[in-house]
């Protein structure tokens, strides 16, 4: 293994990132200003803006704006969080949140992708930027966690001197000022497991520094107001409350003293001074009498890198901490430095182990201090502007091998892990990233990356980690990364730990690249072997670390070449692995092979006449008419699933050598196939038998070759079945493929261990237990079918010869012309045939479609439907069968008299009188009469197969269970409701109709409509759509058909209970060839199961329903629907409707039965309104009333009455006024007649007669309307002063049409009636007004 620069993400759009960061920057922009003949600000002018004479061309003006736009990273702050999974980037203002994501590549395999989840500008005070960033995680304090953070804060420091603490999405959790100069850098400590006792476990805390001083955060108190942060801005959003105040932050702030600029620091943490140091110390402070404590004290250390000196090391001994006010700094003199007044120091990077640091300056140095004694210890130079980074290495134990020579400790696996740090240094001048050994090594690595990137290392992991808690964790983190904004990627280095390794050591870095050089040698295309022997004997033979020696089997595939055993002398043999010579001669092996495959395949036959019908026919076994059937199955299935398969172009048959290699592995005689996916077993099998399938190679032949090369029968015959189960559509277009199957099965299984020789004709086989597995596991059910056919044909011939052998030992002249060869074999494939014919019908069906040109398609219809296998059908229950074909009817869509149409065909010899049956009434669409009619011939042939699983009721019921899972996944689309109805109330028999109308209301119903209820009952009127999709889920629209959904399934599931009385449930039978079936129960067994429903409780609960159908139906006001019963009634809903609840009995509440009357007025008032709205638009029922079939709400009004105990005259007598004031009198006539007390009637139709007159004589007041005013009998002119026309809902009726209306009012007035002579007057007026 070598160095490896590995990409481990992308970024889905930078540029967008770009564009928001730095608008200047834009593509456009620059244009823009070569456009405007002068740049747009004394930056963009460039170095030539000064010098007319050096301006650049054109093409070299266009690439220096490109190479600026790529620099934008530069300027920009960036930081990764450790778990990868967030990333921030910033400039002045404004920054971008990363997100991480897993998605599909262009290639289609999965990656991680970084896209913008919140963007915005971060400043709050005027002026201010940002000018450092972390991105920290924090663990999750839950026990089921997997090492996996909590949630990632995103720590922001600002020129204002303030540092705020965000989440992911931007909100802002924390902001607090802890000195009023400029945030320098931040930096993080987290914890990590001491690898030695006497290492000092160091504390996690946030650093932060300024231009004169340090504060430092304890991690611990941190995380804890962090995540109190956390859960009250959560509340607050949640409760609208304001935020409650977090516990304070305990810190430290020291100021910095002695040194002229500080521009980056470390800080090392705690460290213990040794005995010695410490009085050494103490001697050179205080003198040889100064006086030393017994412990030595604990201080933190901390680094800056800057000016005068460059670096300079600070003490500082344990204090009071501070809370969040802004507090004077603590002094803090500066204990030594490295002075060197011309150099500058840029950056500090600390090593993992906190032992080494790496600084660079501005004279292009990366120089490398030992922290511990303040020394430099190495100086690189050329590398200006350098980021750097460090990479900690633990070695797998596992591949440590212990060494003949050497028995060192290091080389004992029992000794732990050894640990190695690699200093990465990127020098952007020249585009090239490079990994050094630390700390005298050489430079292990070196990759040339670009002069855009940026090289981000953490130095953290994640916070909120102890001594106990951490041990059960294995955080995925990464050290270092480099982002390289041109190629969008975001790349990791790996470095092996056996770089690191020195002296004799080494032999394995030395081993490693020999292997890398014979890899290069062996992939390199060239005609001389002999050359290529030559050079891989002297590597092969200069590698001597055993593990080293082992890894050769995998270096490449080329390893082919290498003849080992002939090219190496005796004594060469012992110094190479037998592995590797074992290795070889497989190889070559499998290559001989390949080429015997490839010359049979390249030897084209003469191809024999193509066999007829009778000839497959015989070879079959099967009778004419039989074979003619199977014939037009496969037609019909060709057809129906030409219309769906997706077609591909046609797979190449050649198999690359490499390919065929990988695929293949030998043991000792024998060749075995390796785990392959399915394609590549299709691939593999083609490459043998597809030309023998096709007649156009020698089946013998290859039969011959496969089995001398060692393969198995039982291999062989699972890439046969392999390749021809999946090649189904090429099969179908070449009928003589089946004989030259049947040939070839014939071989395979006359081959030894192919069939047991103690196999008899009463056991089943394991060979021929293989080939129906393959079938019932196929979902390309015309292959499976035709090689089932072509397996029971062969082993009733094996069976016949075996019989005909043991029949050759019987007495000559007993009877055995009349004997038959029985066989379980034989009886088992019989079984799998039917089953694989049923199969094929079911999915011909499933594959045909109604045209759908003008029908709206719900996105759940659109998806397709899964392919049939005799498996899936075994395994999916009793109810399995109908259950599919209910998904093909709901993805089609058509009403479910079609089905019951194609069974009415399907009992029906006569033809003619099942055509007198109409099928244009069971589309909604008009559908192409040729897909109706295939539809209908393959449903019928369906029942046929399957009488028992297909029987017209259970079908409806699957279908009617169907639509209605499908509308509890998307409840917008109202239609699946409505027809899971409809397919109810197409089940004949009561019993399976009740128990699946109650399974439906327990399962779906009854909680949306409790919601519905309660929501209709708080707003006191129908709600609006908001509120109807808040707490109910869909919006009003749906939520209106599915309250009229609710009282067709009550009203549907009370009549089921009163007609099971009459009817006896009914028996579930199963075909023959499926008995074996195993799985879920069905729906219908479910069904049968219910228990029955307490009849006035289902009754109670349809009254509601109703009521609330009305409410939205009509969108009625001040309406609460649980005001209309009282106590007893409100209790008893949303109860198990086979319980017995206490009802309302006896007499009600007379303000209750106020509501009720005033609310059935209400009803029949808007019915009336919408009826008269329909005749006026002349629209069709069905447009005003999408949901409702026929329902005739007056009616349902006087129905409701009676439930309600209010009288049936009043609402009838209501319904006719409605019907008159709306100048409806024709329909109100018909009503007139059905109302009891008619006299009640008449006098309020009375004042509706005087309120026309009224309208007619004063509101137009015409000079005639006024002399006939005149004349009239003084009482009457009183009586229709005092009429209010306005209360009429329509007063442009006819004249002639009032008269009517007195008359009929006269006709039902006794003469003894107060209001008798007024209406004799009326008569009169109206008369004269006429004339």
């Amino acid at each position: 293994m070598s160095c490896a620069l590995v990409p481990f993400g992308r970024f889905q759009d930078l540029e967008a990132a770009r564009d928001f960061l730095c608008p200047h920057r834009r593509q456009g922009s620059a244009a823009a200003g070569r456009e405007s003949g002068k740049p747009t600000n004394w930056e963009d002018g460039g170095w030539g803006a000064w010098d007319e004479a050096e301006l650049p061309e054109p093409e070299e003006e266009e690439s220096t704006s490109k190479n600026q736009r790529n620099y934008w990273l530069q300027d920009c702050v960036l930081s990764l969080s450790p778990t990868n999974d967030l990333m921030v980037i910033a400039n002045e203002q404004k920054a971008v949140f990363l997100v991480s994501k897993w998605k599909q590549s262009d290639k289609g395999k999965e990656e991680m992708q970084y896209a913008v989840g919140w963007s915005g500008c971060l400043s709050v005070e005027e002026g201010e930027c940002v000018s450092s960033v972390l991105c920290i995680p924090l663990a999750s304090q839950k026990r089921s966690s997997t090492g996996r953070p909590d949630w990632t804060c995103i720590v922001v420091g600002f020129t204002s001197g303030y540092v705020r603490f965000y989440t992911e999405s931007g909100v802002l959790l924390l902001a607090q000022l802890l000195n009023e100069d400029p945030v320098l850098q931040l930096k993080c400590r987290t914890y990590e497991i001491p690898r030695h006792p006497g290492v000092t476990e160091q504390n996690e805390e946030l650093s932060i520094l300024y231009p004169a001083a340090i504060v430092t955060i304890d991690g611990f108190s941190l995380f804890q107001s962090l995540r109190a942060c956390r859960n009250q801005v959560a509340r607050a959003a949640a409760s609208g409350n304001e935020n409650v105040q977090p516990p304070p932050l305990a810190y430290k702030k020291w100021g910095l003293q002695d040194v002229d600029t500080i521009v980056d620091h470390a800080s090392v943490g705690i460290m213990t001074l040794s005995p010695f140091d410490q009085m050494k110390t103490a001697s050179n402070i205080g003198g040889y009498n100064a006086a030393i404590k017994n412990s030595p004290p604990a201080m933190s250390q901390y680094v800056t890198v800057g000016s005068n000196p460059f670096t300079g090391f600070f003490f500082a001994l344990e204090v009071c901490t501070s809370w969040l006010t802004l507090e004077p700094a603590t002094p803090l003199a500066v204990r030594f430095g490295i002075p060197d007044s011309r150099r500058h120091g840029e950056k500090i990077c600390l090593s993992p182990c906190n032992t080494l640091a790496a600084v660079t300056d501005d004279f292009g140095r990366v120089i490398l201090l030992d922290v511990t004694r303040g020394l430099a210890i190495r100086m690189w130079k050329g590398y200006r502007d350098a980021e750097v980074g460090w990479i900690q290495t633990v070695e797998d134990l596992h591949e440590r091998e212990t060494e003949k020579i050497d028995y060192s400790p290091f080389g004992n696996a029992q000794c732990p892990s050894r640990v190695a740090q690699f200093l990465v240094i990127y020098a952007p001048r020249r585009g090239i990233l490079e990994v050094w050994s630390t700390q005298q090594g050489p430079r292990v690595g070196a990759f040339n990356v670009g002069k855009h990137c940026r090289l981000l290392y953490p130095g953290y992991k994640i916070m909120g980690l102890n001594n106990v808690t951490s041990q059960g964790w294995q955080p995925q983190t990464y050290q270092i990364c480099l982002v390289d904004p041109v190629s969008g990627s975001v790349k990791t280095v790996h470095v092996p730990f056996h770089f690191a390794l020195s002296d004799k050591k080494s032999e394995r870095a030395k081993d490693m690249h020999l292997v890398k050089k014979l890899n290069a040698l062996l992939k390199a295309k060239t005609s001389d072997l002999d050359l290529i022997e030559a050079e891989a004997k002297e590597l092969i033979l200069d590698i001597k670390y055993p593990a080293t020696k082992k890894q050769l089997q995998s270096v490449s595939g080329h390893m082919f070449k290498l003849r080992c055993r002939y090219f190496f002398s005796s004594s060469e043999l012992e110094c190479v692995d037998e592995g590797l010579l074992q290795f070889c001669a497989n190889k070559l092996k499998l290559l001989h092979l390949y080429e015997i495959v490839s010359k049979l395949n390249s030897q084209s036959i003469q191809e024999d006449t193509t066999p007829s019908d009778n000839d497959l026919a015989k070879l079959l076994r099967l009778e004419e008419k039989d074979f003619h059937r199977l014939q037009t199955l496969l037609e019909k299935y060709k057809k129906e699933n030409a219309q769906t398969a997706v077609q591909f172009a046609d797979e190449d048959d050649v198999l690359s050598v490499k390919m065929f290699l990988e695929y293949l592995e030998c043991e000792k005689d024998a060749i075995n196939v390796k785990n392959m996916e399915d394609n590549e077993c299709v691939t593999l099998g083609s490459f043998f038998f597809w030309k023998c399938l096709c007649g156009e190679s020698s089946t013998e032949e290859m039969c011959h070759a496969l089995e001398s090369a060692g393969f198995s029968p039982q291999i062989l015959l699972s890439l046969l079945l392999n390749l021809w189960l999946s090649r189904e559509k090429d099969i179908l277009e070449k009928p003589d493929s089946t004989s030259c199957l049947h040939t070839m099965l014939s071989l395979l299984s006359k081959m030894k261990v192919a069939i047991d020789e103690s196999w008899d004709t009463q056991s089943v086989s394991p060979w021929w237990q293989q080939m129906r597995t393959a079938c019932i596991q196929s979902e390309n059910n015309a292959a499976a079918l035709l090689s089932a056919y072509v397996g029971h044909s062969v082993t009733a011939q094996i069976i016949d010869s075996v019989t005909e052998k043991k029949f050759s030992q019987i007495v000559v002249g007993s009877d055995t012309e009349s004997w038959e060869a029985l066989s379980l074999d034989a009886e088992y494939w019989k079984l799998l045939l039917k089953q694989l014919e049923d199969c094929l019908i079911l999915q011909t069906l499933l594959h045909s479609k109604v045209s759908k040109k003008t029908m709206r398609v719900s996105s759940l219809q659109s998806e397709p439907l899964g392919r049939l296998s005799v498996k899936k059908l075994l395994e999916g229950g009793k109810g399995g069968i109908a259950d599919t074909v209910a998904k093909w009817v709901f993805k089609q869509g058509f009403n479910p008299l079609v089905l019951n149409l194609a069974q009415h065909r399907n009992n029906t010899d006569n033809t003619e009188e099942s055509e007198e049956m109409p099928t244009n009434i069971f589309l909604e669409e008009p559908e192409i009469d040729e897909d109706l009619e295939t539809i209908l011939e393959l449903l019928q042939l369906a029942y046929q197969q399957f009488p028992c699983s297909l029987e017209v009721d259970v079908l409806h019921a699957h279908c009617c269970w169907e639509y209605v899972v499908q509308w509890n996944k998307d409840p917008e689309e109202a239609c699946f409701l409505i027809r899971s109805i409809d397919h109810l109330r197409c089940i004949i028999n009561a019993h399976v109709q009740h128990g699946i109308a109650l399974m439906m209301w327990n399962t779906f119903i009854v909680k949306r409509l409790s919601s519905a209820t309660y929501l209709m009952d708080k707003v006191g009127k129908a709600p609006k759509d908001r509120l109807c999709r808040r707490d109910v889920g869909m919006s009003d629209t749906a939520m209106t058909a599915f309250l009229g959904c609710c009282s067709d399934l009550l009203q549907t599931l009370l009549e089921a209970d009163v007609s099971s009385d009459e009817m006896q449930a009914p028996v579930l039978d199963t075909e023959d060839a499926w008995m074996s079936v195993e799985g879920p129960v069905s729906i219908v067994e479910l069904a049968l199961e219910q228990k029955r429903i307490h009849y006035p409780l289902v009754e109670h609960q349809f009254v509601l329903c109703t009521v609330l159908y009305a409410i939205m139906r009509f969108s009625l006001k001040s309406v609460k629907p649980l005001s209309l019963f009282d106590s007893k009634g409100k209790n008893a809903f949303f109860k198990d409707l086979t319980s017995i609840q206490l009802l309302p009995s006896g007499d009600m509440d007379p303000n209750v039965l106020s509501i009720r009357q005033q609310f059935l007025l209400k009803v029949v008032s808007a019915a009336v309104q919408m009826l008269c709205s329909q005749k006026a638009k002349e629209a069709s029922e069905e447009e005003l009333f999408p949901f409702e079939k026929a329902r005739n709400w007056p009616t349902l009004a006087v129905d409701l009455a009676q439930y309600l105990q209010i009288s049936e005259d009043v609402v009838k007598m209501h319904y006719v006024c409605e019907l008159y004031s709306y100048g409806m009198d024709h329909l109100g006539e018909e009503a007139f007649l059905q109302v009891s007390d008619k006299e009640v009637l008449a006098s309020q139709l009375l004042i509706l007669a005087g309120q026309r007159l009224a309208f007619a004589l004063l509101q137009i007041q015409t000079k005639e309307g006024m002399e006939l005013f005149a004349r009239l009998p003084p009482t009457l002119c009183t009586w229709l002063k005092a009429m209010d026309p306005q209360e009429l809902q329509n007063v442009q009726v006819p004249i002639a049409t009032t008269a009517k209306l007195v008359n009929r009012v006269i006709e039902h007035l006794p003469e003894n009636h107060g209001q008798y002579s007024l209406a004799l007057n009326l008569i009169e007026a109206v008369e004269a007004i006429s004339s």
